[in-house]
């Protein structure tokens, strides 16, 4: 699918204290290793944690509380509109509270799925991931790296120049800063060379497309 807007942004769009009350809720809660998609909830042995690091390496809390849905939903149906985008999305899943510290990073991957997720009698069974969103708790200054980054190819192979298709987002880094795209989209966060990074991701769900 060839994209006029491969993400939607608005800049400093939560207040700085909506921001705040976010990131001491999160820390208050036990935050696990993130994980990519492969290696799900199984158990991890030393080699499983090397080969997931070399892709991600970060820390994460899960949050679901409609307080914060209540204030991110607008965005990703304007977004959604404004982008020429017009997908069909039913529910959000659980929010995901990122903690980007020294080092740490989150390489070239897409949030959706080869199929629509398998399971029966739970609300998101046959569902997709549409719409992916990213809030900036941190304000920009307060760390070095970390750079929310997309990949926009769509031409072709013997043309492709990373100073022309990968776009650097600029218009996330002001703190409560919204930046929506679709889940198909490939993007990476950058290793943070100083400070720490403070987000909130949250997919959005639907059925697949027709």
């Amino acid at each position: 699918m060839n994209l006029s807007n491969h993400y939607w942004a608005f800049k400093s769009a939560l207040p700085p204290r909506l921001c705040d009350d976010i990131i001491k809720y999160a820390l208050s809660k036990p935050e696990a290793m993130a994980r990519t998609g492969g290696f799900g909830d199984k158990e991890l042995k030393e080699d499983d944690v090397l080969n997931m690091q070399r892709k991600r390496k970060s820390d994460l809390v899960w949050l679901n509380d409609t307080w914060i849905y209540k204030e991110i939903h607008p965005y990703v149906h304007e977004a959604n509109k404004n982008a020429g985008w017009n997908f069909d999305w039913v529910r959000s899943e659980s929010c995901q509270f990122t903690k980007y510290k020294l080092n740490q990073y989150y390489d070239w991957h897409c949030d959706s799925w080869d199929k629509p997720y398998n399971k029966p009698g739970e609300p998101d069974h046959g569902m997709i991931r549409k719409l992916s969103v990213t809030c900036q708790l941190t304000d920009g200054s307060e760390y070095t790296g970390g750079e929310l980054q997309f990949d926009t190819r769509s031409y072709d192979p013997h043309m492709r120049d990373e100073d022309k298709h990968v776009i650097t987002s600029k218009e996330i880094l002001p703190k409560g800063s919204i930046v929506v795209f679709p889940s198909f989209v490939w993007h990476r966060v950058q290793p943070v060379t100083r400070g720490t990074r403070y987000s909130l991701v949250i997919w959005n769900i639907g059925y697949p497309f027709k």
